[in-house]
C-alpha cells in the first residue's frame, strides 16, 4: 500500500497564513478542520504550518505525509449516524523548533503570516522562570511564542500592520488573557524594550476561546478496515466526533479576518465567552459528573448506556433539563437546542465513553461543574435539585470502594481527600458521613453544611443507596 503524501495523492496547496502550536489528535480533528472548510467553502486560502510544542512529537510524521492525513467523522446528525472519511490537506509542513530553531523563527518573516493557533493542554500556558531569550528554543509555549513575535517585531521594524491574530485553544477559562500575561512576564523579566511591549499590545490581539468536539484520535480497532477505505498507508489517521463549537471573544474586525461562520461552520464571534463556557460546564460537563457514578453503580458502563437506560436515562434528563438548564441566563431556546445536541453526543454509538474515566477526581469536578447549579437553584427555586444532590451521595458512595459484582470499584482523587473518605466511612455514622465531607474546606472551599438542607438530604439519598440499591434511590426522587 502507497504512503499517504502529495507525490502519490492530488491535494491542494494554499498560502501559509498559520502557525499552529500542536500536532496532536484535537488541533487536527478541530481547527485544521475548520480551516479545511473555510479553503474549500468561501476560498479562504489558508494553510498551517505546524510547531512541534515540545521535543518528542509528530513532526517527522507529518512531514512524511506532506501533513495530509484522514479525519474520520462519525456521530449521530439530527438523530441519524453519520461515519464519514475526508482527507485533511491544509498542514503544509511541520517544524520542530528543538532541531531546527532557525526555521522556527523564519516563520516570523513572512508578511503572509497573520493567524496563531495552540493547544498546548492545560498545562501549556504557564510562565517558566527558566525560560531565556537566547534559549534555542525556549522550554515553554508562552516562552517560545515570545520569541517569535519578538523576531517578528525586529524584522519588520515595529510594523503595526504585521501583528498576529492568536487564538489559544487550551481547556482553561480565560486562555486568550492567561497568555497575553505570561507573555507580559517575559516581557518583563527578559527586560524587551517598551517598543516591541507596545507593538505586542497594540498589533497583536490574543483571544478568549472556547473549544468543544471530542476526538478520539487514532482508531486502532479499526485501522485496517479504515485503511482499505482510504486506500493509502496513512499512519496519521484521526477521529472525531461530528458536533464541533467554537467561540471567540473578539471583535467584528477579528470576524472579518477569520470568517469561520461564513462557511456553514458553528463558530461564534462573542462579546464575552464567559456564558458559553457556563453552558458547556453546565451542561455537558455537569450531567457528566452526576450521571457517572449513578450509573456506574445501577451496572451501566458507558455513558451511552446511562442515557438509554429506561431508569438512568430518565435521571440524566432530570438533571440536565429540570435543573441545570433553568441555571443558566442564556435564552431558553439556544440553551435547550444545546442540551439537545449535548444528549445526541452522549448517545453516539460510535464513541465508547467509559464513566470509570469521567470519575476521575470527581469531587473537584463536582464542585466546578455541579455546586454552582445546585447553589442557583436553590436561590432560583427555593428547594434543592434532588438530582444533582443524589449525583453528589454516588459520588461519596463510590469514594467508599470495595465491589460492584465482579469488579473492584478503585476511586482516583487527591490523596488528602482519599484519606478524608476512608476515615469518613471507617466510623460507620453516615450522618458523620455526610457532615464530614460537605464540612471539608480543603474540597470545597466552604463549608456545604451550611447550604440548608443539603445534610439530610445527602445523608438520606446515601442510606437509600446503601439499604436498598442505586436504582431505588434514582426512583425515589422521579
Amino acid at each position: 500500500m502507497l504512503r499517504l503524501n502529495r507525490k502519490n495523492v492530488a491535494a491542494k496547496s494554499y498560502t501559509e497564513k498559520v502557525i499552529q502550536f500542536g500536532e496532536g489528535n484535537f488541533l487536527r480533528g478541530f481547527a485544521d478542520w475548520i480551516i479545511w472548510n473555510m479553503d474549500r467553502r468561501i476560498g479562504f486560502d489558508a494553510s498551517v504550518v505546524v510547531v512541534q510544542p515540545i521535543a518528542k512529537g509528530m513532526a517527522g510524521v507529518l512531514n512524511e505525509q506532506d501533513g495530509l492525513y484522514d479525519l474520520n467523522l462519525q456521530g449521530l446528525d439530527g438523530g441519524k449516524p453519520v461515519n464519514s472519511i475526508e482527507m485533511i490537506d491544509v498542514v503544509s509542513r511541520a517544524i520542530n523548533p528543538y532541531e531546527d530553531f532557525d526555521a522556527y523563527l523564519k516563520l516570523a518573516e513572512d508578511p503572509n503570516m497573520r493567524f496563531i493557533i495552540s493547544n498546548t493542554t492545560e498545562a501549556g500556558i504557564a510562565f517558566d522562570p527558566e525560560c531565556k531569550p537566547g534559549d534555542r528554543p525556549a522550554l515553554s509555549y508562552p516562552g517560545k511564542l515570545t520569541q517569535l513575535l519578538y523576531h517578528r517585531y525586529e524584522y519588520f521594524n515595529g510594523d503595526l500592520t504585521k501583528g498576529f491574530i492568536i487564538f489559544p485553544c487550551e481547556l482553561i477559562f480565560l486562555n486568550g488573557k492567561e497568555l497575553k500575561k505570561c507573555i507580559e512576564q517575559y516581557i518583563d523579566s527578559w527586560k524587551l524594550p517598551d517598543g516591541f511591549r507596545k507593538w505586542f499590545e497594540t498589533a497583536c490581539g490574543v483571544y478568549c476561546t472556547l473549544v468543544d468536539r471530542i476526538t478520539p484520535g487514532y482508531p486502532k480497532d479499526n485501522i485496517g478496515e479504515l485503511l482499505k477505505i482510504i486506500g493509502y498507508d496513512d499512519r496519521l489517521v484521526d477521529k472525531a466526533e461530528i458536533f464541533h463549537l467554537w467561540v471567540i471573544e473578539a471583535p467584528e474586525s477579528v470576524e472579518k479576518e477569520f470568517p469561520a461562520d461564513k462557511a456553514g461552520l458553528h463558530v461564534k464571534f462573542v462579546p464575552s465567552e464567559a456564558p458559553y463556557h457556563a453552558r458547556k460546564v453546565t451542561l455537558l460537563n455537569g450531567p457528566h459528573t452526576v450521571l457517572s457514578p449513578v450509573g456506574y453503580l445501577s451496572g451501566l458502563d458507558t455513558v451511552r448506556e446511562c442515557c438509554e437506560d429506561p431508569l438512568i436515562g430518565r435521571f440524566v434528563n432530570k438533571v440536565m433539563y429540570d435543573e441545570l438548564l433553568g441555571t443558566l441566563d442564556l435564552p431558553h431556546d439556544e440553551l435547550k437546542k444545546f442540551a439537545d445536541d449535548v444528549h445526541e453526543r452522549f448517545c453516539n454509538p460510535f464513541v465508547k465513553h467509559f464513566v470509570t474515566s469521567i470519575m476521575l477526581n470527581s469531587f473537584p469536578k463536582y464542585r466546578t461543574r455541579d455546586l454552582p447549579g445546585l447553589k442557583t437553584y436553590l436561590e432560583r427555586n427555593g428547594k434543592l435539585p434532588e438530582g444533582l444532590v443524589l449525583g453528589l451521595a454516588a459520588i461519596i458512595t463510590y469514594y467508599r470502594g470495595g465491589k460492584r459484582g465482579e469488579d473492584t470499584i478503585v476511586p482516583n482523587d487527591d490523596p488528602a481527600i482519599m484519606e478524608l473518605l476512608k476515615d469518613l466511612w471507617s466510623k460507620g455514622c453516615l450522618d458523620c458521613l455526610a457532615k464530614g465531607v460537605l464540612g471539608a474546606e480543603n474540597i470545597w472551599g466552604e463549608d456545604l453544611n451550611e447550604i440548608p438542607g443539603l445534610t439530610e438530604l445527602v445523608e438520606r439519598d446515601i442510606a437509600l443507596i446503601q439499604e436498598k440499591s442505586m436504582e431505588a434511590a434514582v426512583e425515589s426522587i422521579l
